[in-house]
This record gives C-alpha cells, sequence and structure tokens, in this order.
C-alpha cells in the first residue's frame, strides 16, 4: 500500500461509515469544497465537480457534513467532509425494486424500468493467460486482468464473473459494455440494488461483492438511455 492510500484507509477508519454508499454531489456552483473539518472555517482540502460520484459516510455524529472518499481524474484520493446540502446520496432516488436474486443473477423491475444481472462461474484456465503481475521486493501480486485492475480477490483465483448486466428504460434496451463488467470477480447479488432519478432519466445499478478482503462497490450509470460510466471503490 502506499502512503496515499494509507492515509485515506486511516480517515475512513476513524469515520463513523455503518451506512457507506455512493452519493452525487450536486452543488449549483458547479463544485464543492471538501473541508479538512467538519466547518466552513476549515481549511480546504480540494474541490470536486458537480455531478462527481464520491463514496460517502453518513454519521448523524458529524451534524450537517457527511465524510466522504473519492479518487480524481489523477488517481489522487481525496478524503474529507462536505456538507449535507451539498450531496445526494443514490440510495434517495425511486428504488427499483427486487424481484428476483440468487447466486447468479438478479432482476429488478418498475413500471418503466427493468434490470437484468447475470454472472457464471469463472473459468479459471481458460483465462488465466489475461491476467498480469506486479512484482515488488520480497513479493509479487496478481492485480490486472486484460490490463485492468483485478478487483474482488486479494490474490486468490476468482469464483464468478458477471456475464451481463442490461437495463430495458422505458422500452429501450441498454447493455452495460463487457469491457466494464470483464475484471469484476467475485458477485454477491445480496448487495445489489438499483435507483432511478426520473427528473434527469439516470439510471444507478450498484453492487457489493468481493472476497472479504478483496470487497469492492461499484457502481453504473445509464443517462437518457445511454451507457455513461462505472466508478469502482474501496468500501471501507
Amino acid at each position: 500500500m502506499n502512503q496515499r492510500y494509507l492515509l485515506a484507509l486511516v480517515f475512513l477508519t476513524v469515520s463513523h461509515f455503518a451506512n457507506a454508499q455512493f452519493a452525487k454531489i450536486i452543488d449549483k456552483d458547479g463544485y464543492v469544497n471538501v473541508r479538512k473539518q467538519t466547518t466552513v472555517n476549515s481549511a480546504v482540502v480540494s474541490k470536486i465537480d458537480t455531478d462527481e460520484i464520491v463514496y460517502a459516510f453518513p454519521d448523524e455524529k458529524l451534524g450537517n457534513w457527511v465524510s466522504i472518499y473519492y479518487i480524481d481524474h489523477q488517481k489522487e484520493d481525496i478524503t474529507g467532509y462536505v456538507h449535507k446540502s451539498r450531496i445526494k446520496l443514490i440510495e434517495s432516488y425511486n428504488e427499483i425494486r427486487n424481484t428476483f436474486f440468487d447466486s447468479m443473477g438478479a432482476t429488478f423491475k418498475s413500471k418503466d424500468v427493468t434490470v437484468e444481472m447475470k454472472s457464471d462461474k469463472f473459468d479459471y484456465e481458460k483465462n488465466k493467460k489475461y491476467f498480469s503481475s506486479t512484482k515488488y521486493e520480497n513479493y509479487t501480486v496478481v492485480d490486472k486482468f486484460r490490463g485492468q485492475h483485478v478487483w474482488g480477490t486479494d490474490g486468490g483465483i476468482p469464483i464468478s464473473h458477471y456475464t451481463l448486466i442490461k437495463a430495458i428504460i422505458k422500452g429501450k434496451e441498454i447493455q452495460i459494455p463487457a469491457k466494464e463488467i470483464e475484471n469484476l470477480f467475485n458477485i454477491n447479488y445480496e448487495f445489489a440494488a438499483c435507483y432511478y432519478d426520473d427528473l434527469n432519466d439516470v439510471l444507478y445499478i450498484s453492487g457489493e461483492n468481493g472476497d472479504g478482503a478483496g470487497g469492492y462497490a461499484v457502481l453504473f450509470m445509464i443517462e437518457k438511455g445511454k451507457y455513461k460510466a462505472r466508478v469502482v471503490t474501496i468500501p471501507f
């Protein structure tokens, strides 16, 4: 672990984050100030643009503030506090009801939205040639699959992987690109959820997967009938 990662981990460990979840910055000024402490007079450690997705740690003890974790476009870790009025929790949007889930898939349905998620056992022997490693002084870590960071394992062989995530929104089908799901492993549908911002026509599909120490949270976004992006983070 590098020093930045350790500092982020320390910050989030001392924060109270039982309700940790994704959230959206909504500041009308176009950005929000991230403060070092829970006061408007505290130093600004960074700024995050409106509509960016952060990982938030709501806690009543913080009053009108929320502790957040964010990886910026330069891959820098940002931790600090954002005022509650400048952030919207993804779960506060309309929840799409889960109508089915088991170890290999889940379905969510509402009047205008249907989401289908599928996974399968991961064939390591067939795919092991696509993994690559980083060598450190005293050890080697398998950390990439098809050139992308591996999510969901702590060095072990993946057990399962996504094979399909698709949505039908008001009759239009949108599928999450294969490249966006191929490096996400060890799927757990118990914590999958879907939320729909009907005012802005944005669908959020979230999940918490992994093998314990390799746990991660992922959020896929579909906006106005087109796939927009995903955010993946470690849910400390």
